[in-house]
């Protein structure tokens, strides 16, 4: 017979009291007033109404000098060029393979973009042409980088350098794009031995950090070895971690996702998920964040 869990019900500590005072943000809802300053400049996400700077959709106030945005707090992902995606292969089409990024429109990786098995440096023939289902195939995930948009908004992607490809073992967290936080790099190699890959899309990629480096397959070989289960523990509690920071509305970065694991620690796996351990985990992590800022 299963075994049940049951909880009880008890009193819970406002989340609230561990914010430093003036570090909450200016959320706003479609209709609310932003400013009446006609000195300010209208971004994405608002609109001028008598003299008004008004919001047009949930989200978080930003404001570079005197341009005024409303960042959403759920969206599609809008590429910009430049960031670090994760994507899943939905279509092999003629010199292109269509890319699934969590954007409006499939995303678009061309043949001529990417590096070659063996780092050859040619133009791409029609044998290339016919192997590219050996390269990928439809349901293979990839890391990329955004090459450029075009005019209809869908992104082009690239994958020339060897740090971007095929992904191999690991765990897919699909999140919401705005709690990624944007960084100079996106690669972090945690020092709980695995890895993890913040795509600015919202695809989280988490895979046991690799021993070596192959810098001879261009990208496309897999490393298919059965993963211990000391590297498949690690990599669950990482996933359970990032859904918590989640559930909470935390931006996800290297740090915040590393305070709460080592937060975790003490505590089982499937635990992690029960509503009172995700809190007391996420409040440890969030106060250990404010005294690094303090």
């Amino acid at each position: 017979m299963a075994a049940v869990t049951m909880r009880l019900p008890q009193a819970r500590a406002p989340l609230g009291a561990s914010v430093r005072r003036g570090a909450e943000k200016h959320l706003v809802a479609p209709g609310d007033t932003i400013t009446t300053d006609t000195g300010y400049m209208r971004g994405h996400g608002t609109y001028v109404e008598d003299e008004k700077l008004i919001a047009s959709v949930a989200g978080v106030v930003e404001r570079v000098n005197k341009l005024v945005c409303v960042r959403a707090l759920k969206a599609r992902y809008n590429g910009e060029v430049g960031d670090i995606v994760v994507g899943r292969i939905t279509e092999v089409q003629q010199k292109r393979w269509k890319v699934e990024t969590n954007s409006r429109l499939d995303s678009v990786l061309l043949l001529s973009s990417i590096n070659l098995p063996g780092g050859e440096l040619r133009r791409r023939s029609a044998e290339d042409e016919l192997a590219m289902r050996d390269y990928l195939q439809e349901g293979d995930l990839i890391s990329a980088e955004v090459q450029s948009i075009f005019s209809d908004g869908a992104v082009s992607l690239h994958t020339r350098s060897l740090k971007y490809g095929k992904l191999a073992q690991g765990v897919l967290v699909q999140v919401s794009p705005s709690l990624v936080k944007r960084q100079k790099t996106h690669f972090h190699d945690l020092p709980c031995g695995a890895s993890v890959i913040l795509g600015n899309n919202g695809f989280i990629w988490i895979y046991p950090t690799p021993e070596q480096k192959d810098e001879e397959a261009g990208g496309f070989t897999t490393n298919l070895e059965p993963v211990p289960l000391s590297d498949r523990e690690v990599i669950s509690r990482l996933r359970n971690c990032i859904v918590a920071l989640v559930t909470h509305k935390m931006m996800l970065f290297d740090t915040s996702i590393l305070y709460c694991y080592e937060a975790s620690l003490p505590h089982q796996i499937k635990d992690i998920l029960k509503p009172e351990v995700m809190e007391e985990i996420i409040l440890e992590a969030r106060q250990r964040l404010l005294d690094l800022e303090g």
